[in-house]
Formats: structure tokens, sequence, C-alpha cells
């Protein structure tokens, strides 16, 4: 793998104290989630909302006993969390994997929130050579110890790719000459169909909604996986393994 991140820290480090997150913020700490008391008003509270729409960030609203259950201390209604990894852009790694010759395969999470599910997917991925992970900023899962432990250690090898505009970031990626493939149940096609020896950005989603429909309507090629047994789903990560096996197979064949 030739694009690895380099873990920073051991586990998510919190910030609490209204100052304190923003300067956190302020200081280009990597922000996994950030919490604010829900009907909280102040100016020191207002200053904190601006940068958080300065930097692109999101904050969930929370009752006063969420942010109790985080921190017995003092929080004056702001806790956050520092990631344990250095996100990358996408923009930054497609023109890396050209210009080293290779054929893009990125993986793209569309609101996969299981902790678990993110380290096994990224632990499949990693071990299959796919060059990045894209998730969405707000709806995805945390990148936590726990995420960290089920990966085996791979989210600190491969490069995880945060973006505030998901659908923006899927044309993106599109434009940028990878084709589209969305594994859903929406289609009469295999996964078997599409050529993945292309570049290509294989999307899953959520095992409760799915893949959205704006990046369904732009995709390339739908695939699903065959199922002959009377449960009709897998495993969203046991999911992911078998397209991203099947682009593997093709590449290697």
């Amino acid at each position: 793998m030739a694009f690895h991140s380099k873990p920073v820290r051991e586990s998510n480090q919190m910030v609490f104290g209204i100052r304190a997150v923003i300067e956190a913020i302020r200081s280009d700490k990597e922000i996994e989630s950030i919490y604010i008391q829900r009907g909280i008003s102040g100016g020191l509270m207002s200053e904190l909302k601006a940068l958080l729409g300065e930097y692109q960030l999101t904050a969930q609203q929370v009752p006063v006993e969420k942010l109790n259950r985080l921190t017995p201390k003092n929080h004056q209604g702001a806790v956050a969390f520092i990631s344990p990894i250095v996100y990358r852009k996408i923009e930054d790694i497609i023109p890396e994997i050209f210009e080293k010759g290779e054929v893009p395969l990125i993986l793209i999470l569309d609101s996969i929130t299981d902790v678990r599910n993110m380290g096994a997917i990224a632990r499949t991925a990693e071990c299959a050579g796919v060059h990045a992970i894209v998730v969405p900023a707000k709806g995805s899962a945390q990148i936590n110890p726990d995420a960290i432990k089920t990966s085996a250690g791979a989210l600190y090898k491969i490069p995880v790719c945060r973006h505030a505009n998901l659908l923006q970031t899927v044309r993106f990626i599109q434009e940028s000459g990878l084709q589209l493939v969305c594994c859903t149940e929406k289609t009469n096609d295999y996964l078997y169909k599409p050529d993945y020896t292309a570049p290509t950005a294989i999307i899953m989603g959520s095992e409760e909604d799915g893949i959205r429909n704006e990046i369904i309507r732009i995709s390339d090629h739908l695939a699903k996986i065959p199922m002959f047994g009377e449960i009709e789903s897998l495993n969203v990560s046991v999911s992911a393994g078998i397209i991203i096996y099947e682009a593997v197979r093709q590449r290697n064949a």
C-alpha cells in the first residue's frame, strides 16, 4: 500500500469547555465529533458555532445529560473528541494514484454508522489493496478505539477521506475518470458484470437505508450480490468484502 497514513495518537482525546473546543478547532486538530448542549447561548457559544461553519464542521445538539455522561467536569455545554487518525482529501489521493501508474480502486461508504462494521470493512479494504476509503462528515461511524481494534490496525494504514458533501465528492471522483459501482439490490445485474480493471469507486450503503438515491442516479453501474437463501441480506462488511474481492479477482486474472 503506497498511501499509508500514520497514527498520531492511540485513542480519541476528549476536549471539553467552550474555549478549549474553539482552540482545538483553530489549531487544526482532526475533530472526530462535537457535542453542544441543546438550547445553550452566549457570546462564546456563538463564536464556537460560527467557527464550526467556517471550518465546515458539524456538531450534534444534545441534552445536558448526554454531556454529563461524557464527563463529570465543567464542560460548559461543549465537548469534542479529537480523531486518532489524520484524514486525507480524495482530491489529493487520486492524482497520486495515477502518477504512480496504478489503477485507482476507491471505496465509498454512505452512512455506515456502526464502528465495528467500519473497522471490518477497513481491514478487508487494506488487505485487498484499496487505495482509500471515503466517508461523509455527518452520519458516518466514528473512528474510535473500537473501530481501530476491529480493523486490526488497518485504519492506521489505509487513508480515510472525510468530506462534508458526499454527493459533490462522488461527482468529483467520477469526473476524475473513475466509474461508480453501487452495490445495491435495486438492480437485476450481478456484481460480476462491471469491468473492475478500469479505475473504479465501489459504493456501499447502510443496511438500513442503502445508498442515497442521488448517488444511485449518477452511478455508472448498479451491482447486486446473488442471494439464494431465505435471509435476503448480508452484513454490510461481508457485502463489501465480496464485491472488493471480485474487483481483486478481475485485476489479477
